[in-house]
């Protein structure tokens, strides 16, 4: 199966006082890149939302961001009065601001306790139910970005199947085209020699002509290249997703695709070869993006 590093999960959860949201993106990378923005009221959590992420994202570049939000009064929160005459102080002085009947002082104390930097945390000790919060609402987004990766997956397996069919059907090509390719180099330099107008060892030639067209028989590679193809095919349907044995198999049937256009020594199938270098090319790229 076929999984993406191109993610995106979010997941919130409101408590009492706060509410929690945690943003996951994930891109492609070799290796596990993980930066995590955290508060640092809350920055004993890094060590612990590593350990999570680096278990069940195991490769690409993640951003990870954890806001919370203070939605109500805490039990241990004090008002800062210094702030409230502030906020008051400049709303007074807004030009064109209404109230409606009652004590204007009144309504824009409402306004301004509003605000949730107004009250501040006595303790800065956080408690067990955000610790608990946190790792569940970024075991939530994880999961979002799980499921992401695995529907961008199926579409990358879908382009694969697409790009492996069509490299095989290139490959039947240049089967069907090589039964004739050597008769016809044999006839060419038979021709050759034949204009030379000079006496050749009739032997000795042919040994030459048997050990030329040997140099560019391509039986074992047509049978390599086939092999890697269906070895591909094979290791996508493999549960686990397996990213970089793709990009090896990728690359040994690039070498096949190369030594078959360098033996062929014949326009039609060099043009095939061309074709399936283009295929391959496309793998290659999107191959960037698997886990």
């Amino acid at each position: 199966m076929i999984t993406s590093m191109t993610g995106y999960g979010k997941a919130v959860q409101q408590l009492s006082d706060k509410k929690i949201t945690v943003e996951v993106r994930t891109l492609n990378s070799k290796n596990l890149d993980l930066n995590i923005r955290l508060s640092s009221l809350y920055r004993q959590q890094e060590l612990p939302l590593r350990q999570l992420v680096s278990k069940t994202l195991l490769r690409g570049k993640v951003d990870l961001s954890v806001h919370v939000e203070q939605t109500g009064v805490a039990p241990n929160s004090r008002i800062n009065l210094e702030l409230v005459e502030n906020y008051m102080r400049q709303m007074s002085e807004l030009d064109g601001i209404h109230f409606s009947n009652g004590d204007h002082k009144l309504q824009l104390l409402e306004i301004a306790t509003k605000f949730p930097d107004v009250f501040s945390q006595q303790s800065t000790d956080v408690s067990k139910e955000d610790i608990l919060a946190i790792e569940e609402t970024a075991k939530t987004a994880i999961i979002a970005v799980q499921e992401f990766r695995k529907d961008e997956g199926h579409v990358l397996e879908l382009e694969f199947d697409k790009r492996i069919s069509n490299i095989k059907y290139l490959l039947s090509q240049v089967i069907e085209e090589d039964v004739d390719r050597l008769a016809d180099v044999r006839t060419r330099l038979e021709k050759a020699v034949s204009e030379i107008k000079e006496k050749v060892d009739e032997n000795r030639f042919e040994q030459e002509l048997i050990y030329y067209l040997e140099k560019y028989d391509i039986t074992e590679e047509k049978v390599r290249l086939e092999n890697h193809l269906n070895y591909f095919m094979e290791t996508m349907s493999i549960p686990e997703s397996q990213g970089k044995k793709l990009a090896f198999i990728s690359q040994e049937i690039g070498r096949e695709v190369n030594t078959i256009g360098s033996k062929a020594n014949h326009a039609a199938m060099q043009q095939m070869v061309v074709r399936m270098k283009d295929e391959l090319e496309k793998i290659k790229e999107q191959l960037l993006n698997v886990l």
